[in-house]
């Protein structure tokens, strides 16, 4: 199976991505017992592709599916990986693995509960291998604030389906509210990129939309994502819109048209929410509205 990822990934080229990791909307968990669709998934729209080494493989297949993912990052894969959690069984192998391979992006750290936890991943790793925490119980909410302050630690993912599992909340709006407010402050207090929101499970786009919208609401700026089909849905709502960029436009040109002159106590709040917009309308290619 590994001789057979490294031709493939050696025939198909890899849509190369301009989206920067702290800005990714999409992140796409792609099972690593499936090694026949990586090339697919690194060549979709999704904004970072993660091999998942956790939840998506059996304990008897660990081993085969991490060696197929480092096979595809040998031979010219690029992905972040998605490795077991620290009291597993897989843990010192995964980070041991994946140690200086070629092709890793970085890490999402699988049910994270202290700031220990990405630490010694970050330094077993390399010291530099960029760490995403992925928050998935109570006593990782809240610690969250150190989470997001740890060496080594990136952004911050909510695992929304072992959250519930682990704490019996329902998944409405309202139930999922604190948890994801949470990892936004903490991702403040850290001085992280905003965190990525968890992932709509099923295939009906109108509830995939209306939930990356609550994303948005909650000031998250990334959603996981389980099939290639989402990507596109997630992209276009977690980016500013068209009439945004507008606004936006037209802000900063009479901005700068009165010489960059502060009127009054609103303008440097639009000053900063216009140079926002517009920095991720470049980033993500949205024009604005005519």
């Amino acid at each position: 199976m590994s001789s057979s990822v490294g031709d493939t990934a050696s025939s198909k080229p890899i849509r190369t991505r301009n989206i920067p990791a702290e800005i990714a909307r999409s992140w796409l968990l792609v099972p690593a017992t499936r090694p026949e669709i990586f090339d697919e998934s690194a060549s979709s729209r999704a904004d970072a592709v993660v091999l998942d080494i956790e939840d998506a493989v059996d304990p008897k297949k660990k081993d085969g599916a991490r060696q197929d993912v480092i096979d595809w990052l040998r031979n010219g894969g690029k992905a972040w990986v998605r490795i077991n959690d620290v009291h597993s069984d897989f843990w010192a192998d995964d980070v041991a693995g994946l140690r200086n391979i070629p092709g890793l992006l970085g890490v999402m750290l699988a049910k994270t509960e202290n700031a220990e936890q990405v630490k010694e991943t970050y330094h077993r790793l390399d010291g530099k291998t960029r760490v995403l925490a992925l928050v998935e119980s109570a006593l990782g909410i809240e610690e969250a604030n150190n989470i997001a302050r740890a060496e080594g630690a990136f952004r911050l993912a909510f695992g929304s389906g072992d959250f519930r599992r682990d704490t019996g909340m329902a998944a409405d709006r309202e139930a999922m509210a604190y948890p994801r407010a949470k990892l936004v402050v903490a991702s403040r207090v850290g001085n992280l990129p905003g965190p990525i929101d968890g992932p709509t499970v099923g295939t009906n786009h109108p509830i995939l939309r209306e939930q990356s919208a609550i994303t948005v609401s909650m000031g998250m700026t990334g959603k996981l994502c389980l099939a290639i089909d989402q990507t596109n849905i997630i992209n276009e709502v977690i980016s500013p819109t068209p009439t945004d960029v507008a606004w936006a436009t037209d802000f900063m040109d009479d901005f700068k048209a009165r010489g960059g002159v502060i009127r009054d106590g609103s303008d440097l709040p639009r000053l900063g929410r216009a140079e926002k917009i517009m920095k991720l309308a470049v980033a993500y290619g949205v024009q604005p509205a005519l």
